[in-house]
Formats: structure tokens, sequence, C-alpha cells
């Protein structure tokens, strides 16, 4: 089945699809378009849904929300940004960057001094690069190669660890053969006092691992949320979820095993 995943060629969206399945991938110009594909039934997808540095991936989080789709797998990618120039960066009159890469590499583009300009993915940097003979661009390594731009400099960005957490979702669910975590996607509806400690308490007792919660607007007015909770499978996490369903409006997301990315 056809992997979809972000292009044009040379994200990280990308070289991860190719690691992990071969060449038997088609690249999509926004994540909202991927999952949007994924719940008519036209392949899987691989998207980015959170990063060491900057947190949630927003536009994954809402097309979960939006779309009837199952996370099968998770993966974890190694981030590494360079800056790519044809002169010296200091002779740059702008550094083309995805919001994300500005971000993870902030310190790097605040002692630059250079202006900034967004683009909607690391290889759409590279392309905009290329038209440009005075710029700059954050790229990864596979999008200097496909693109034939020079690296000026190697590891930008903020941190040496940064790693983008990946989701591989389908249009349904895996069964729970050698899965290892579940998230779900909690809407209370209501709010009131205690409302996330109850909820939180409901795995607690039961000495269940939490290793992600994010809250999300529900659109539904300010101050409104639902809740991302991702959750270690073990004793007990069927009846938790039995629990949150008699206090708010749950749905599992999926349950899923972690993926080993070859040559990281």
């Amino acid at each position: 089945m056809t992997v979809l995943t972000l292009g044009p060629a040379g994200t990280v969206s990308h070289d991860l699809a190719t690691r992990l399945y071969g060449d038997d991938i088609e690249l999509l110009p926004t994540i909202r378009s991927i999952i949007a594909r994924v719940a008519s039934g036209s392949g899987r997808g691989l998207v980015p849904i959170e990063n060491s540095e900057t947190g949630g991936v927003g536009e994954t989080l809402q097309g979960l929300m939006e779309f009837e789709v199952s996370i099968t797998a998770e993966a974890y990618m190694p981030v590494r940004h360079h800056l790519a120039a044809r002169y010296d960066p200091s002779r740059l009159s702008v550094v083309y960057a995805h919001p994300q890469t500005h971000e993870q590499c902030s310190i790097f583009l605040d002692n630059l001094g250079v202006e900034v300009v967004h683009t909607s993915s690391n290889a759409a940097s590279a392309v905009a690069m290329q038209r440009n003979e005075n710029a700059g661009a954050i790229i990864s390594e596979m999008a200097a190669r496909i693109y034939s731009l020079p690296i000026a400099v190697r590891d930008v960005q903020n941190r040496r660890d940064n790693t983008t957490r990946f989701v591989e979702i389908s249009p349904l669910p895996r069964d729970l053969a050698g899965c290892t975590k579940c998230s779900l996607l909690v809407d209370p509806e209501i709010d009131r006092v205690g409302l996330l400690a109850d909820i939180l308490g409901v795995f607690a007792r039961r000495g269940i691992n939490l290793t992600r919660i994010e809250s999300r607007p529900s659109r539904r007015g300010i101050g409104k949320y639902i809740f991302f909770i991702d959750l270690e499978i073990s004793e007990g996490w069927l009846e938790a979820e039995e629990e949150l369903r008699g206090m708010t409006n749950l749905r599992e997301l999926g349950c899923y095993p972690r993926l080993e990315v070859p040559g990281v």
C-alpha cells in the first residue's frame, strides 16, 4: 500500500519514509491533505506529531481531531538542520526556513541576524533558495543533495539531540499484537473543578504510565479544551479506558508498536 507523506522531495518526512518503506511513496503538499487521503482509504500516511524542541505539531493534531483515521505505528527520527549557502553566511540577505525549523534553529538564526522567510517545508526552503542568488536555507542533508545546494554550516539546530516523533496513520486500526502504546482523544465536554485531576486519576490508580498529555482548543469557545493522551499498555489499561468513557467523550486513536529506523 502506498505511503503518503509530506513533500516536496527532501523533507525530513520524505527521508524517514524512504528509510521505513522504500520507494512506494507519494509526496503531498500538506499534512492535512495526507490525513484526508488516508481517511478516504487511499493509502497509509506518515506525519510528524511532536518535536523534542518545539512540541506538538498543530496541523497533525487538528487532522486527527477532524478525520477518522487510526495511528498504527510510531517512529523517532533524529533531526539535523544545516545552513545551505553559496557564499559566506555573513553575506546573505535572507534565509528560508520552515516555521518549526526556525524554532528549532532559533539560536543560530538570531545570532546570524538575517531576515528569515518562512516556507511550507524544508524542501520548499531549498527550492526558494535556488531562485535567489543571495539567499540561504535551513535544510536537511537529503534536501541539499537532491537540490545540489552547498552546505555552509552543519548542525545549526539548538540541541544536538533534536528528535521528531512521527506516526503512521491508516484507515483502520491494527490488532493489538506487538503494540506497546495507545493514543486517546479525550473531550470532557464540560468544565468543572478537579476535572483534569479526575481524568489523570483514572490512570494513576492503576499504575499506568502516561507518556504524553497535550491540550488543544475544542473550537467551541475560549477556555474549552480536549486532551491528547498517550499511555503505555499495561495491566488495567482497558478498564481505565472504560472508566474514562463514563466521564468524557473518548475516542481511541489507535494502539501501535514503535518502528526501528534503519541508518540512524
